[in-house]
């Protein structure tokens, strides 16, 4: 007689201590070495519903057919994890098809009692599956409640815990910063996702996270995987789930408005939008007039005197409404334009470090005061939280309604949101603060050097540092600078005068010299004002 060989292995989390498909087919072998086994293929899927496995309903064709009268498997289990699967199973053995069962780690003889047991046991199979899809499913909910995301963290991050189904989400200290590098790149408007994916792989030697098991991961950024990131609110600090948009607890990458910008430079859906061209000013720009975008195109000029072709870059109005401005602007222009005005905002290497020192000072006062207020924080956090909690166990005893419920926790949602963005601006706001004025005033000292012998890309990155609300009218520009470059603009030509001549008197006695500096630096230090403390 012949006996088909059937073997299954779920790739479900449960299933994961069940033997290979070459250890159950060789302990098979081992166990009944006188049989006439026919080896069917190994099947890869899950047994929990019916009509889900080609292998097993093709097996069932076959024995109907007379090809064979006997199966051997490695458990009950391995043939079905549903009714209609069992019941396919033993009626074929009550009506003959199937003359012997044989597994290998179960004893079945085809008898009254036997045929009882064999349906026991896959009932209690199928009971297993069900009950542990519940488990599942009240796991998921609880770590929803708690603002986790469930299944594996986006790259960036890790799932850390030693209990599936307690496990938070947590930066990845080889990863973490190398993403959110990418996320600036590509908030710059500068770079191309092809670009950022070159120079995150051959400049970063940026790698995928290793599974647990050890066949996948450790291989370059692929261009679809960048995309994904772009395109993931999980890296503001939310997450999809069943189509709800989700406020996460763990720590978020970029702000949300950060993300809303890469959308829209992205265009819809992650989708790129085709440039021909790296203009330096294009889309940093608005009409004076109209306020529509200021674009650039690219002109070429035949020269009879010398043969050459030239090209020139001209910028103006797209006027997509009303609008007079017809003047183009060539880029020349622009170049000197915003060379007179970084200028005016350009700082001598010293007075950056004596500003430094101030605010570095600063900021250590900056980190102890802000103790009370994260504490505060807290406190609030913990108890909107609770009040999450004993919404959803008043709708667990039915004590309000799904609309009730539903509304109350949309409500109660939002404000632990805000609770918690404002906690975090806290936790970060004198690093931050640190930083954008670090960078500010290194600006100031090398921005002009820099978009004078810099390429388009960082001619772009200094423009579009300079402030906001740059307009273009009348061929000229107009720039709301900074708020760090107020005084500087205002304050610091005349006493980088008294600088140069302190510095350059070499009559003058070293301790007059030194007064007269320290006085230099006091009134420098003194016009920054209130500009040194952080803002919002």
């Amino acid at each position: 007689m012949k006996y088909f060989l059937y073997t299954r292995k779920s790739t479900e989390e449960e299933e994961r201590q069940v033997l290979s498909l070459s250890s159950q087919v060789d302990k098979a072998h081992e166990i009944f070495p006188d049989l006439d086994i026919v080896e069917l293929p190994p099947e890869a899927a899950s047994a929990f519903k019916p009509n889900n496995r080609p292998v097993f309903n093709d097996m069932l064709r076959r024995l109907d057919d007379g090809e064979a009268h006997g199966v051997i498997a490695w458990h009950p289990d391995r043939l079905s994890r549903n009714e209609l699967d069992a019941a396919a199973i033993t009626y074929r053995v009550r009506t003959g098809a199937i003359l012997e069962l044989k597994f290998c780690s179960y004893t079945f003889d085809n008898s009254p009692e036997g045929m009882m047991m064999l349906q026991m046991t896959m009932s209690q199979s199928q009971y297993s599956s069900a009950k542990l899809s519940k488990d599942v499913k009240r796991g998921y909910e609880k770590k929803l409640s708690l603002g986790w995301k469930p299944g594996v963290a986006p790259s960036g991050y890790l799932n850390v815990g030693d209990y599936k189904g307690e496990k938070t989400i947590e930066p990845d200290p080889d990863r973490f910063l190398l993403v959110q590098r990418m996320w600036r790149l590509v908030l710059t408007g500068i770079y191309s996702v092809p670009e950022i994916l070159n120079t995150a792989n051959s400049e970063w030697g940026f790698t995928t996270r290793t599974t647990r098991n050890g066949k996948h991961g450790g291989t370059p950024l692929s261009r679809s995987a960048l995309y994904a990131i772009f395109t993931n609110p999980f890296y503001y600090g939310s997450f999809l789930h069943n189509g709800q948009l989700i406020q996460g607890s763990h720590k978020p990458m970029i702000t949300e408005a950060e993300y809303d910008r890469v959308q829209s430079i992205l265009g819809r859906k992650g989708r790129p939008r085709p440039k021909t061209h790296l203009f330096a000013f294009r889309g940093l720009m608005t009409c004076g007039e109209c306020g529509c975008t200021i674009t650039a195109e690219k002109k070429t000029k035949y020269i009879k005197s010398t043969g050459e072709t030239k090209e020139y870059t001209y910028y103006h109005c797209t006027r997509k409404r009303p609008c007079s401005q017809r003047q183009s602007v060539s880029e020349a222009s622009l170049n000197e334009q915003v060379s007179d005005i970084l200028s005016g905002i350009t700082i001598l290497p010293e007075f950056k470090d004596w500003a430094l020192e101030v605010l570095k000072s600063n900021h250590s006062h900056e980190v102890e005061s802000r103790s009370e207020i994260q504490a505060a924080q807290a406190k609030a956090i913990l108890s909107k939280q609770r009040e999450v909690d004993n919404l959803t166990n008043m709708r667990l005893r039915e004590q309000v309604t799904d609309t009730e419920y539903i509304d109350k926790r949309e409500q109660l949602t939002s404000e632990l949101k805000l609770l918690k963005e404002s906690q975090r601006d806290t936790e970060e706001r004198a690093d931050k603060w640190l930083e954008l004025t670090e960078r500010a005033f290194d600006f100031a000292t090398n921005a002009r050097q820099l978009f004078t012998t810099g390429t388009d890309a960082q001619r772009r990155d200094v423009f579009a540092s300079m402030g906001g609300g740059i307009v273009m009218q009348d061929g000229k520009l107009k720039v709301e600078l900074h708020p760090w470059f107020a005084p500087i603009k205002e304050k610091y030509p005349q006493i980088e005068r008294v600088f140069n001549k302190v510095r350059t008197n070499k009559t003058m006695p070293f301790k007059e010299k030194t007064a007269a500096l320290t006085a230099v630096q006091s009134k420098w230090l003194r016009g920054l004002g209130s500009n040194q403390r952080p803002r919002r």
